[in-house]
Order: structure tokens, then C-alpha cells, then sequence
């Protein structure tokens, strides 16, 4: 059985910890805080969670999972990671993590500073687009009509199945959106920004599914950063 690695365990990473579980992995979770921090939510997941420090995590994830904020990406350990398909949830908030010139310019993209970092690992963005609270109630099972897509972007082929299959386990169909480069067209401001997950886009409280030709279709009217 495949086990899934946390280097990050918030809202993002501790919801996807819930949905790994439930679709039976294995987790192992950290934070920067230490991992006695995180007994509430290793009780709360049950037998299948374990607390570690990132090192471990990252050593013992087939699944990697960072969910950092974009001015810690530094902080993500390499080494462990070499070879291995690294989920990133992240997305570039200037007033959160400083003015990025690169970022700001459109030159590159957040997960492929990621991916310049780990340049062992296969990262794939994923996750970056939706609220927590509706990644949690979302899920829907293979075939469902109401079935909710994510977008992924990453360099590796292989990779992108990867995330593909880990998604489709935990209640999600992916749409493919290539290379990393093409992440711009998820990321904050976009079409396909939290504003597709939800009923209203007035008020983001109430979630609505948001199905692959849908999610498509945001990611194509996004505009250019350049």
C-alpha cells in the first residue's frame, strides 16, 4: 500500500491527509513545528497516521505531498525527495511571501521554482485551486455524475498518472494541464481559482461540483501573466 508523505499538515495538507486515509493509505505528516504538534490529528486519522519530523516524511512518502507556504519552499529537504512524485499545493501570495521579481515578471511559475529546488524529484502541482472545506466534501466516486475535477501540471509524464490515480482513490478525476509551465492558469485570479468550486461566486461558503469540461474551460480562459 502506498504511503503518502505531508511536509506542510494545515488546511490543505491535513484535508488531503483525511482523504488519503479514508481511501486507505498510509500518511505520515510534519510541520515545521515539530511532530508533537500534530497528535490531535494522528489520533483524529487513527492507525494509518504518523507524526514525523519532514526529513522522515519526505524519506517515507511514495507520495509526497508539500503544502508550504511558497516562501519556505527552500526548506523542503532534497535529498529524500530524489526520484519521487511531489504534490505541490502551493501558490505565490506576495503579501504573504515577499515581492518574487521571476514570479511577478511571469518568467516562471511557483511550482517550478519548486521543481528548480527538488531537481531530483517529479513535482506536479495540484490542489492549489480549491478550498480546504470543499476539497473535504467534494469527493464523489468513480462515475458519479457530480464528480469534481482537479487541474495538474508537471514536467513528467509518469508523474502526472500518478497523481492521476492518487486523486481518482480519493473521490477526484484531473485534468491534465501539461508542463508545470502551464500552471499560471490556476493559480490566484485565474478562471479557475476557487471561483469554479463554488455556487456562488459571490459568496464562497456553499461549494458546487465542478466537473472536467468545466474545469477545462476555466483553465482556457485564463490570461497570460507575460
Amino acid at each position: 500500500m502506498t504511503t503518502v508523505g505531508f511536509i506542510g499538515s494545515g488546511h490543505i495538507g491535513g484535508t488531503v491527509a483525511r482523504l488519503a486515509v479514508a481511501a486507505g493509505y498510509d500518511v505520515v505528516l510534519s510541520n515545521s513545528r515539530g511532530p508533537e504538534t500534530l497528535q490531535d490529528l494522528v489520533t483524529e486519522l487513527g492507525p494509518r497516521a504518523r507524526a514525523a519530523t519532514p526529513q522522515e516524511a519526505a524519506g517515507a512518502g511514495d507520495l509526497v505531498v508539500v503544502s508550504v507556504p511558497l516562501k519556505a519552499y527552500r526548506d523542503v529537504p532534497v535529498e529524500p525527495l530524489a526520484g519521487k512524485v511531489v504534490l505541490d499545493t502551493n501558490n505565490y501570495y506576495p503579501q504573504r511571501d515577499g515581492a518574487i521579481t521571476e514570479l511577478d515578471s511571469g518568467e516562471t511559475t511557483s511550482s517550478e521554482l519548486l521543481q528548480r529546488h527538488l531537481s531530483a524529484a517529479r513535482v506536479v502541482k495540484v490542489f492549489n485551486n480549491i478550498n480546504f472545506a470543499h476539497l473535504a466534501t467534494l469527493p464523489r466516486t468513480t462515475g458519479d455524475p457530480e464528480r469534481t475535477a482537479l487541474p495538474i501540471a508537471g514536467d513528467d509524464p509518469d508523474a502526472r498518472a500518478a497523481v492521476t490515480e492518487f486523486l481518482d482513490r480519493i473521490g477526484y478525476d484531473a485534468v491534465d494541464a501539461g508542463r508545470l509551465a502551464e500552471g499560471w492558469r490556476y493559480q490566484p485570479d485565474t478562471p479557475a481559482y476557487g471561483l469554479v468550486y463554488a455556487a456562488d461566486p459571490q459568496d464562497w461558503s456553499t461549494e458546487a461540483p465542478a466537473g472536467a469540461d468545466r474545469v477545462r474551460a476555466a483553465l482556457d480562459a485564463a490570461a497570460s501573466p507575460a
